[in-house]
């Protein structure tokens, strides 16, 4: 028996999410039909991040358990000539026996990407929020400066969460706009763990200071409140990627293994 980490990325449009569920199809599931059917065996995968429905992934990592003879390197090259077009697995490799992508010490890079002009663009329509107010993305990072380090994040948590505390912490986040083009603000965060809905909330919160309608120290206010109805809005899933995932114990930092 060996342990296989896979490195995958996806285009969450058509997917209820990572997780498996009854009301959807998910990337989970088709992961584990395709590995099963590949490998002639019943596979289970872990996977590191449960993104929500719509949402992204450039380096999202998952583990399994296989009796396989096939190099763990081909079956990334395997399985891509399995998966549909929205889906690929990005690197395979064989990992200690006892690796488990959720219990090791890691950081997360989420990306939220916001559209800000006068009129939507339908290219972007699946993987940005649409925003016509101008956005002041100085106001913004000086909002998000508050943000980082160790805090009680309970006023960027959504109900439902299952989290045994609500304290995280949040090693950068910057908000900029994309020097290729003015119109895409990009919200980046990294950290070492995160609460359900937290970057998006996060995101909607940063874009009403950004639009005037809160000020700049109202982020202090909002985090030290530890209440979910004094922040912002929950930003649309489409413009959410995680970026990558790096693991703290690996000996190298491969920017490939997501977050």
């Amino acid at each position: 028996m060996k342990r296989i980490r896979l490195t995958v990325a996806y285009d969450g449009t058509n997917y209820c999410g990572w997780q498996l569920q009854p009301n959807g199809l998910t990337i989970e599931e088709v992961l584990n039909r395709e590995l099963s059917q590949l490998l002639g065996e019943e596979i289970q995968v872990v996977g590191a991040s449960r993104t929500d429905s719509g949402v992204h992934a450039l380096g999202n990592v998952a583990v399994f358990d296989t009796e396989t003879r096939i190099p763990a390197e081909k079956i990334s090259f395997a399985m891509n000539t399995r998966l549909p077009e929205d889906i690929r697995i990005i690197a395979s490799e064989e990992v200690a026996p006892d690796f488990h992508p959720r219990h090791c010490n890691s950081v997360k890079t989420y990306e939220y990407r916001i559209w800000n002009h006068t009129f939507a663009n339908p290219k972007e329509r699946l993987y940005s929020k649409f925003c016509y107010y101008e956005l002041n993305t100085e106001r913004m990072q000086k909002a998000a400066d508050y943000l980082i380090g160790t805090h009680d994040f309970a006023s960027f948590c959504s109900s439902g969460s299952q989290a045994t505390t609500t304290v995280r912490t949040i090693t950068g986040l910057t908000v900029e706009r994309d020097p290729e083009d003015p119109r895409i603000v990009l919200i980046r965060v990294r950290g070492t763990g995160f609460l359900y809905n937290m970057v998006r909330i996060i995101a909607g919160t940063l874009m009403e200071i950004g639009m005037g309608l809160r000020k700049t120290d109202d982020m202090k206010r909002i985090l030290d409140a530890c209440d979910r109805s004094q922040a912002g809005p929950t930003a649309e899933p489409q413009g959410l990627t995680l970026v990558k995932i790096l693991f703290l114990d690996d000996d190298d930092d491969n920017d490939q293994r997501a977050d």
